[in-house]
């Protein structure tokens, strides 16, 4: 299926592989791993072992190249889509708090990626 409407997306998308630790903002403990399907300076796509309801916040810990500490953020869920039944689903998060040099983190990581890309 293909979307054929207006772009939407604010910034530049990369299709990129990086390691995210999760869980649920309120829950302190209950943290999975996973890894990103895609990555924008405005949020990511990620593969999750549950279905998570839009609005839910979700603490982040994720690995880039261009940083050698894991970037600390808080992501809500904007859609959570089932790929295999009761096991996998690919599940969209906008940023929402995120300090300025790990916007420049993203930012770096995904200029290098879309630079990559064209060559």
């Amino acid at each position: 299926m293909t979307y054929s409407g207006a772009e939407r997306r604010q910034h530049p998308r990369i299709s990129a592989r990086f390691i995210v630790s999760y869980r649920v903002l309120e829950e302190a403990d209950n943290v999975d791993i996973s890894q990103t399907k895609n990555l924008c300076l405005g949020g990511m796509l990620l593969t999750t072992n549950r279905k998570f309801d839009p609005g839910t916040n979700l603490a982040l810990e994720i690995r880039l190249p261009f940083d050698p500490h894991p970037i600390i953020m808080v992501g809500k869920v904007v859609e959570s889509r089932e790929i295999t039944k009761n096991l996998i689903y690919d599940t969209r998060l906008m940023f929402l708090a995120i300090d300025e040099s790990h916007r420049k983190s993203i930012g770096q990581t995904v200029d290098y990626y879309l630079k990559k890309d064209k060559k």
